[in-house]
């Protein structure tokens, strides 16, 4: 399914208008101290939160700690003012949102955290541009970046998205004119996985990436957040590399490349800033060397998605994520390299979920009613409530659910290859790789 295109006027870069943007976007979110402006003003960053892979020492996260799961979408992961992941502004009309006490007055300064995704209608295969939002930093000129999760979420529904909905209901025609539709992701207790599995998931009509964990009580954090866990399966953990396309030399001349062979496919990592070393390759069959030069697009020097292909120890592409500016850091790669190996699959996550239930409630008895979250209520319109605390239907065990068992007895070691930065050596032909 393709990536959605971000709606809206470009403001150009570098402009007194992005200026004004980047520094109101900081005020907003207290970042314009003299200890955080530097930091926020004078580097391309994302201020949205980053979450960290999944592994197996996290499950006792889910058992120690409140946290909400979601379905992770497969989109562009924007904020609403709106910033892509290159920190891009972009201008868009035709949208208004109503004062949640005052519908006659606008929404003041709100900064709406979410993904743009591409739904596909299952039947007339109708593609509607949506925004799922999911959290917030400012609504209504308030920050609450401080504030736990789940105070975070009833202020996106209650203040930014059911008066939105209310204004569309009374009036009809204006819905037609807008952008993009929006919506407020569904959330679930953490054990509530089976549900995510077996009924959100098959809902959807876009792609899904995995699944998204984060904690209710801890606060807002831009830049990485160690309290967001990101899963998917071992054999799906993906890693954003630049590609870079080398030559072998000419039979005919050694000093000039043979630019009719099929190239090496070089994996570079961002190192920061503007900073790339060489990392690993990445392999391409023959018969996709010849689709991607019938495509006639650039391939050299573009952000690529590439999994582990754990049959023949490479990496392999899935696709280009032109989204991005930069592909994923160094030490992200490494975390994520490390979940390939110390992932949880599927089948454990279900394992943990009773284990995980219990420790909540647990912990519910301890707390004041007013920390509970609260049922849904019925409602006539569609409506996105709190998260059920209906348990999942699941068997009764009376001792406590296995751990995964450790990758290399699942499948086996990572084979060792003189050409693989994951499973070759440190230091080959006496070189340090």
């Amino acid at each position: 399914m393709p990536i959605p295109e971000l709606p809206g006027e470009l403001i150009p870069r570098h402009s007194q208008q992005e200026l004004w943007l980047k520094n109101h976007v900081a005020r907003m979110c207290h970042f314009d101290n003299p200890e955080k402006q530097v930091s926020f003003l004078e580097t391309p960053k994302f201020p949205g939160s980053q979450p960290v892979s999944f592994g197996v020492k996290d499950l006792a996260k889910l058992e120690g700690q409140d946290y909400w799961v979601c379905e992770k979408s497969d989109g562009v992961r924007v904020l609403f003012l709106i910033i892509d992941r290159h920190n891009t502004y972009r201008e868009i009309t035709g949208i208004f949102f109503p004062h949640h006490e005052n519908p006659v007055m606008p929404l003041r300064n709100t900064l709406i955290d979410g993904e743009l995704v591409i739904d596909v209608d299952r039947k007339t295969r109708k593609e509607t541009l949506r925004f799922l939002a999911f959290d917030c930093l400012v609504i209504d000129d308030q920050n609450v970046m401080n504030r736990p999760l789940d105070k975070r979420y009833g202020r996106l529904k209650e203040w930014f998205h059911r008066p939105y909905q209310k204004m569309l209901r009374d009036h009809p025609h204006v819905a037609g004119a807008q952008p993009f539709d929006i919506q407020v992701k569904m959330i679930n207790l953490s054990y509530h996985i089976e549900k995510v599995f077996n009924e959100d998931i098959p809902k959807l009509e876009h792609e899904n990436d995995g699944l998204i964990y984060t904690c209710v009580n801890t606060p807002y954090q831009p830049g990485t957040d160690p309290n967001i866990l990101k899963w998917k399966p071992p054999s799906e953990n993906s890693i954003d590399f630049k590609l870079v396309l080398r030559f072998p030399p000419s039979r005919y001349n050694p000093k000039e490349p043979d630019w009719h062979a099929k190239p090496f496919f070089l994996l570079y990592v961002w190192c920061g800033g503007d900073k790339y070393e060489e990392y690993d390759d990445m392999y391409v069959e023959n018969n996709e060397w010849e689709e991607l030069k019938r495509s006639g697009e650039q391939i050299d020097d573009r952000v690529v998605e590439v999994h582990w292909d754990a049959a023949i120890s490479r990496w392999r592409m899935m696709r280009f994520r032109d989204d991005k500016p930069h592909g994923n850091h160094r030490s992200v790669v490494e975390n994520i390299i490390q979940s390939i190996v110390d992932g949880v699959e599927k089948d454990t996550l279900l394992e943990r979920s009773l284990a995980i239930r219990s420790a909540w409630k647990a912990r519910l008895s301890q707390q004041k009613p007013t920390n509970v979250p609260q049922a849904p209520q019925q409602q006539q319109h569609q409506s996105y409530p709190q998260p059920s605390m209906r348990p999942p239907p699941m068997p009764v065990v009376t001792s406590h659910p296995p751990l995964s068992p450790p990758a290399d007895f699942r499948y086996g070691p990572l084979a060792s290859s003189p050409w693989s930065k994951v499973s070759g050596p440190s230091v080959y032909a006496g070189m340090k790789r």
